[in-house]
């Protein structure tokens, strides 16, 4: 088994995923917020 140092591994693309998916989370929460906002304004 390779011996593994700590703080040596590249995580570029971990930290490029992550980023995507905060990027996507953030665009799902504010369309349901805006869909929610219709609603209330739909049936008042």
């Amino acid at each position: 088994m390779a011996e593994h140092k700590h703080g040596s591994m590249d995580v570029k693309e971990h930290e490029k995923t992550f980023e995507g998916f905060i990027r996507f989370s953030m665009w799902v929460a504010g369309i349901a917020i805006g869909v929610l906002i219709f609603m209330a304004l739909a049936n008042a």
